[in-house]
């Protein structure tokens, strides 16, 4: 096998209340939404999306903002309210993508157009990773696992998702076809073990993260919200947003198993801001 390229991009930022990442076990709902938080305490992180160069095509993790979120690269509330399709959403995060940053512009940057990204693999349906579907609605493929459609379609999350995010694509919904994971539910993309989504829920249900690896065994884990930073598997902090509070802190010991590992190069969560854009090679 050739060498595999991951390119790893901020895609503007993200601003949450504290305990949103980093609420914990006993944290509820209302308190890591921030709707009653005080502003000066709040939090702006990354957003990150990431580009695989593999020998069998190029394949996207996540998208990030789309460029409607934040129109003229500055924050814009009343775009920001039309873009996530509701004010209560609003209040829990907002988002700034500066002129160049989203994800079609840096890979524009980069020589590459939507219609060349062979599949998008959306690892769940939160506005900070399918929000700019639209900004990359020509790619072949966009993949999410058939568990997260079914967990955003139920009533009771209306207000964390909105279906107008993937209204411009048609979502390939993958049924698991492998048991590796703290579920036991998994997906080789490829068929050769070199790209494998990865069910790690709690946060979500069909939260997936994405494990690439060479033919050394030698991976890196893109493990998406399973955990908002580093310290989140290092001291075992569990995010104020979960579906199951108990499913999130078994998928956190499976990515710090992951983490430490001797064949893991890097293991990066989706928002943290120790993480700066950088290319690994596999």
């Amino acid at each position: 096998m050739s060498t595999i390229k991951i390119h790893v991009f901020h895609t503007g930022t993200v601003c949450v209340a504290p305990d949103l990442p980093f609420g914990g076990d006993n944290c509820n709902t209302i308190k890591a939404s921030g709707v009653f938080g005080k502003k000066e305490d709040r939090l702006w992180l990354p957003v990150s999306s990431y580009l695989i160069e593999h020998p069998k095509g190029l394949f996207l993790v996540d998208t990030g903002w789309a460029r409607a979120m934040s129109p003229h690269g500055v924050f814009d509330k009343k775009a920001q309210i039309e873009s996530l399709g509701s004010f209560v959403l609003y209040k829990v995060n907002q988002g700034v993508i500066p002129l160049g940053a989203c994800i079609d512009e840096q890979l524009a940057e980069m020589g590459i157009a939507a219609r060349d990204i062979d599949a998008v693999l959306l690892t769940h349906l939160d506005c900070d990773h399918a929000n700019g579907l639209v900004q990359v609605k020509d790619a072949k493929r966009f993949v999410v696992a058939a568990d997260e459609v079914r967990f955003a379609s139920k009533i009771t999350n209306r207000v964390r998702y909105n279906k107008g995010w993937w209204s411009c694509v048609e979502l390939d919904e993958i049924e698991w076809n492998a048991t590796e994971g703290p579920a036991c539910r998994s997906y080789d993309l490829l068929g050769d073990g070199s790209i494998r989504l990865i069910n790690i829920p709690g946060h979500a249900d069909g939260l997936f993260a994405v494990k690439v690896a060479n033919e050394e065994g030698k991976f890196v884990l893109l493990f998406s919200d399973g955990g908002y930073a580093s310290k989140s598997w290092q001291q075992m902090i569990t995010s104020g947003i979960a579906a199951d509070k108990q499913a999130q802190k078994t998928s956190l010991a499976w990515i710090r198993e992951q983490s430490l590992d001797p064949m893991c190069v890097e293991s990066i969560a989706n928002h943290d801001p120790d993480i700066k854009p950088h290319v690994i090679e596999l």
